[in-house]
């Protein structure tokens, strides 16, 4: 993986998708790259414009629910590039989910009725919504997969107390319906997504990214109660269409299964459905724009000149 060299750099992460430089002790600059991840595999092959879809979805969405929490998010002074605000992470994703879908689909037509010690409600087929939405916490791992985890878990085994759980049970309900609205607006349904958050002293913060095509499904709510009635698959925007891809090319991360070929058409085709979402969700015309690393530096050290001055 590539890295870049910015001043007073003192630390780099390379995650899955997004490389992470911190500057200093209390700013983070996080590059969204083009590759792409499932079953917590990372893709052999990248996805044009990828890094940009998820880098500026994320600045949008930011901005659109700034009012119901604090978050990480300064500026982003490159197509795939943000910078701000260094947290202390929780090691546990808040994963909300308004439909029967994907994950909690697998748990549910395996037979099991709790998932992360919430009951489940008899009677659902998949894509169904639930009677409200639910947080199945999943731990953040930093190698290997993320596991199921119970609220009940998580405060008994310290990872966050009970006072920052309810602060992080209210933003991430109020977070998830914030996203309903907007995709509402734009014919989509918000099925799940995932949220991260971190602390900088007594403040919880959110972080990461917010309601993108990685972190989210979304469905068409045009003909979606239809499509229900009749048992037709749902039509979506999220990265759900590569796992499923994946499964039915006999791949789950698991050892010793091999990634399947990924053909320049496919690619070309995952790239277009990225884009697809960014302009469903923002409602924006997306414009393809490429920086070189020395055009990203450049931005990124005036972004930081400007806003550690004010």
């Amino acid at each position: 993986m590539q890295s870049l060299q910015f001043p007073y750099q003192t630390a780099i992460y390379h995650g899955k998708v997004r490389d992470v430089y911190t500057i200093g002790t209390d700013w983070l600059i996080m590059v969204a790259s083009d590759r792409i991840s499932a079953f917590d595999v990372i893709l052999p092959k990248t996805i044009p414009y990828k890094g940009q879809v998820l880098n500026q979805i994320a600045e949008f969405m930011l901005g659109q629910t700034r009012d119901i929490c604090p978050n990480w998010l300064l500026d982003a002074p490159a197509p795939t590039v943000s910078v701000g605000k260094k947290c202390n992470p929780f090691k546990i994703e808040m994963v909300v989910r308004g439909n029967l879908v994907g994950h909690a689909y697998r748990t549910y037509a395996s037979g099991a009725r709790t998932l992360c010690g919430v009951n489940l409600p008899e009677g659902l087929k998949e894509n169904d919504f639930f009677p409200s939405p639910i947080i199945t916490p999943s731990t953040k791992a930093s190698e290997g997969h993320d596991e199921d985890i119970s609220k009940e878990d998580i405060i008994a085994t310290g990872l966050v107390s009970a006072e920052d759980w309810a602060v992080l049970e209210k933003y991430a309900l109020a977070l998830f319906n914030r996203g309903k609205e907007i995709a509402g607006k734009q014919g989509l349904i918000l099925a799940d997504t995932k949220y991260e958050f971190g602390k900088i002293g007594d403040t919880i913060y959110l972080m990461d990214e917010v309601h993108t095509p990685d972190s989210s499904r979304y469905f068409y709510a045009d003909g979606f109660e239809e499509r229900q009635a009749s048992g037709e698959k749902q039509k979506q925007l999220s990265k759900e269409f590569v796992r499923e891809w994946l499964i039915q090319n006999n791949f789950m991360g698991k050892e010793g299964q091999t990634v399947p070929e990924m053909s320049e058409q496919w690619i070309d085709t995952i790239s277009k459905r990225y884009i697809e979402l960014y302009e469903k969700v923002t409602g924006k015309a997306f414009v393809p724009t490429t920086f070189s690393d020395e055009e990203i530096i450049t931005a990124t050290t005036a972004s930081f000149a400007k806003f550690c001055t004010n």
